[in-house]
């Protein structure tokens, strides 16, 4: 058995180095290198040379950041009672104690991301490998910055599920493209492997995402997906979120809280982007409404989601917490 090896530094940057190690063994052979950052996480430490930057620097409030005080007017109970919010003490030190900490802590992580990243495309560049590789830079989920007193990501909410993507290969793609179809996480597996060469009837059958190759080369398919189904099932765990599933259309959004009381939150993204009016129970939006609950029936059964869902006993939820 190997024994175990401590590493002394920032974690980001421990695992920039051993990465940069990595690449500098390798020839000319085709190469795959997943990289994963823990920042801007919890708990947010920040790297040494960091310690100190945006001191003085104001953080403006979300202009939905005091809906607590008035009662969150529209928003369902699901909504209000959830605990993942700055000031709550939900996981001990991991919590924000103020909107100015949870920013400057979050931003600082993405600087230091930026850094990291830096140091491997400028290993690439000095090897000549930088403009044959294609370069695909995401994350897992967005991240509520104060917007209703929020942080964490869980709900279904624009903050928590919009996600920053952006992907360099000159050889498919042009520099400067910005595209505004709805892409998913699901999508990234099937890129990787149509640009690793690997044809389409090996994987079709078990990746739900479809590959975003055509529209770095310029030509994207006409039945692009119009809608996509949301779920978050982690409850009650310590945020108490409760279960709830969604479909976000290119202009609307149904959130359905499923466990009883049954709740919804309704939204036309066209014409309020900060979700501020639910219109869920507006006679003028009853067919819009049935209409995408029915969507999100379709959906799940698209995806094999057709299990009710069960609530953890005990046990199960100790387990998950440990």
């Amino acid at each position: 058995m190997q024994s175990r090896k401590e590493y002394e530094g920032y974690v980001d940057n421990i695992i920039t180095d051993r990465a940069l190690e990595w690449l500098s063994r390798r020839d000319d052979k085709p190469f795959c290198l997943f990289f994963w950052f823990v920042a801007p996480h919890a708990p947010f430490y920040r790297p040494r040379h960091l310690l100190d930057l945006y001191n003085g620097v104001a953080i403006p409030k979300p202009s939905t950041f005091d809906e607590d005080l008035k009662g969150y007017p529209g928003k369902p109970m699901a909504f209000k009672n959830a605990d993942n919010k700055i000031g709550t003490t939900v996981l001990g030190n991991d919590d924000p104690r103020s909107l100015e900490e949870l920013v400057k802590d979050h931003f600082a992580g993405v600087v230091n991301n930026d850094e990291n990243t830096g140091r491997i495309m400028g290993l690439l560049e000095k090897a000549g490998k930088l403009d044959d590789t294609a370069v695909i830079l995401s994350s897992d989920h967005g991240f509520f910055l104060g917007e209703w007193r929020f942080y964490d990501k869980r709900f279904m909410h624009e903050p928590s599920i919009r996600v920053p993507l952006s992907i360099r290969y000159p050889r498919l793609l042009k520099s400067g493209i910005a595209r505004d179809e709805m892409a998913l996480n699901i999508d990234i597996p099937p890129t990787i492997l149509e640009l690793a060469g690997i044809k389409e009837p090996r994987w079709k059958d078990w990746v739900q995402g479809r590959s975003l190759v055509p529209f770095m080369k310029g030509t994207p398919p006409i039945d692009w997906r119009k809608d996509w189904l949301y779920e978050y099932y982690e409850y009650p765990a310590d945020e108490q979120v409760r279960p709830h599933r969604g479909v976000r259309t290119d202009r609307y959004k149904l959130i359905h809280y499923f466990l009883p009381p049954q709740e919804f939150e309704l939204y036309d993204l066209q014409e309020d982007p900060g979700e501020l009016h639910n219109l869920y129970g507006d006679p003028r939006y009853a067919k819009l409404a049935a209409d995408l609950r029915n969507r999100i029936d379709q959906l799940r059964k698209e995806t094999g989601d057709e299990h009710e869902y069960q609530m953890p006993n005990s046990f199960e939820y100790e387990r998950q917490k440990l």
